[in-house]
């Protein structure tokens, strides 16, 4: 049996959202009933300010889809659609305390749906929608696209942890030597590239965000060492909010963490900063 949190519980008996959007103006359908897992995410767009005013959801799927989709609902009403477009499947996760393993391709879900309804109300056309050639399983109807943003974006580097977080090759596993192909591609990839700044959920121009980030950024490696990481959500006024992951969420650690960050923003801003992690919130 998969050890579910009690707020993934929470969000599968009692999911937020779940409801037709009657004035929808972004609207991004992803996976197929044919294939197990769907999921339709619907916006209601200020035109004005792109900000996210409702969101609502339709999922056919397990509880943890179910609770994924209510989990990216509450993430993204209330933030713009440049905000919004940042949140990463493994944020959901975190919000929801954690998924199994092999429940991870249900966060992936998510952020794709939210990735085809911005696209869609910006009038883009996304560049991966099965042209031929791209697509890797046809069980699961996953293509190269769907492969290289969840390996990039969390760090996948066996096939057990691709078919996890996307689904490709868990049926007949006939795409499995195809699926090994393009992750060694893209690993290869990854290790030649140059380190990539602190990810964040949101713009960092502003300077106050750059010397958060630029704190963050600091410690990620010492983290990362240790089986961890941390994302910056949110800065509002006086208060930072991070997401913990990996070997940190739920470590007996967490509090010295977030104290030696609050310390370095003290340090860089001249004034008091309180450092919170989504968690516990």
């Amino acid at each position: 049996m998969w050890n579910y949190s009690e707020k993934v519980k929470d969000h599968f008996f009692n999911p937020r959202n779940a409801r037709v959007v009657e004035l929808a103006n972004a609207i991004g359908d992803v996976g197929s009933l044919s294939c197990g897992d769907a999921l339709r995410l619907m916006l209601r767009v200020d035109p004005i300010t792109e900000t996210i005013l409702e969101a609502g959801f339709q999922t056919f799927g397990c509880g943890s889809a179910i609770a994924s989709s209510s989990a990216l609902t509450e993430l993204i009403i209330g933030r713009t659609l440049q905000q919004a477009e940042q949140v990463t499947n493994q944020q959901i996760a975190d919000y929801l305390d954690g998924l199994p393993p092999e429940k991870m391709h249900c966060s992936v879900m998510g952020q794709e749906a939210l990735r085809a309804a911005i696209a869609q109300y910006r009038g883009e056309t996304l560049d991966d929608d099965h042209e031929e050639g791209a697509l890797i399983c046809k069980c699961f109807a996953v293509d190269e696209g769907q492969i290289r943003r969840a390996v990039m974006t969390n760090g996948l580097t066996t096939l057990q942890e691709v078919i996890n977080y996307t689904k490709a090759g868990g049926g007949c596993t006939a795409c499995h030597e195809k699926i090994e192909l393009t992750l060694e591609a893209l690993l290869a990839e990854r290790d030649a590239a140059p380190a990539t700044e602190v990810a964040t959920a949101v713009d960092v121009k502003d300077p106050q965000w750059r010397q958060v980030a630029d704190a963050v950024a600091e410690l990620r490696p010492h983290i990362q060492a240790d089986g961890g990481d941390m994302t910056l959500l949110n800065v509002s006024g006086h208060q930072v909010t991070v997401s913990l992951s990996g070997s940190c969420s739920g470590c007996m650690m967490t509090d010295m963490t977030l104290a030696w960050l609050q310390q370095k923003l003290v340090e860089r801003t001249g004034r008091y900063m309180e450092v919170v992690a989504a968690q516990a919130a």
